[in-house]
């Protein structure tokens, strides 16, 4: 038990107030993330069409996040450690291997495992905050228990809410009309993520070299929040260029933006 207890520590702990920080060496490089990065921007476009239609229930917004979230970790998980990747993180966890590839493996399983886990949690929130510097980008994920500050927009959901069958017309009224301001809040900040990641194939580099942006989405019981919002890098944060992937320890920027935006939660991952 002890063991058990041990392994599952040390996969919650590669999560907590770490980040992957991952190489540009060259304009492919720089071009995948763009691709990258708007996918996530169009994904957001969509969540917001799905917001906003009356005829489409709120779990269904989420489910097609949460599908999208799942898509993109198994993507990283195999390009990172390969079909077997299970097998390297559970490794890592064990003890067996202490290399950059176990870390990122453990990192992003970890990551999917919790997201999995989100939609039967309450008072829970997903942190993504993803910097870009001149030679390599980082992503910082975390997990929080609390709540969001009021910079966040707020929605009801009507199917996880016991209400009186009496009041419960009007309340999903009021949900309709909360869900669709959350919808035109998101559609109105999805171009932070695209202006933070321009095409490197027409943006000069002194243009492209920086930006960020921090999304913080979840639930409280039937309260959902969203934010999402620009975040600009440090310069100095690095000192020195890497050339393979791996973990470091958060920056500044994180720990400012948490402050900002999660002051009353507490980051359990």
């Amino acid at each position: 038990m002890d063991e058990w207890r041990g392994r599952e520590e040390r996969a919650t702990n590669v999560l907590y107030q770490q980040a992957v920080r991952v190489p540009l060496p060259d304009l492919d490089a720089e071009r995948v993330l763009h691709k990258n990065m708007t996918r996530i921007a169009d994904a957001g476009i969509h969540k917001s069409d799905l917001l906003a239609d009356p005829d489409v229930p709120l779990t269904e917004a989420y489910e097609y996040e949460l599908d999208e979230m799942r898509q993109s970790f198994q993507h990283r998980l195999q390009q990172v450690a390969g079909a077997d990747y299970h097998d390297v993180a559970d490794a890592y966890i064990r003890g067996e291997r202490d290399d950059w590839i176990g870390a990122l493996a453990t990192y992003y399983r970890e990551c999917y495992y919790r997201l999995q886990e989100r939609y039967t949690h309450d008072d829970q929130f997903f942190f993504l905050l993803v910097l870009r510097y001149p030679d390599c980008f980082t992503v910082n994920l975390g997990f929080a228990d609390g709540d969001v500050s009021d910079d966040a927009v707020r929605y009801e959901s009507v199917t996880h809410t016991d209400i009186d069958e009496e009041y419960r017309e009007r309340y999903y009224a009021e949900c309709q009309y909360a869900q669709r301001e959350a919808a035109e809040y998101i559609r109105e900040r999805v171009p932070c993520i695209r202006e933070s990641f321009p095409d490197p194939d027409t943006t000069p580099f002194e243009e492209r070299n920086y930006g960020g942006f921090v999304h913080i989405t979840g639930r409280s019981s039937a309260m959902f929040s969203e934010l999402l919002d620009s975040v600009r890098p440090d310069p100095g944060r690095f000192d020195s260029p890497v050339t393979t992937p791996g973990l470091v320890p958060e920056g500044p920027e994180a720990k400012r933006t948490k402050r900002k935006y999660l002051a009353d939660a507490d980051f359990v991952a």
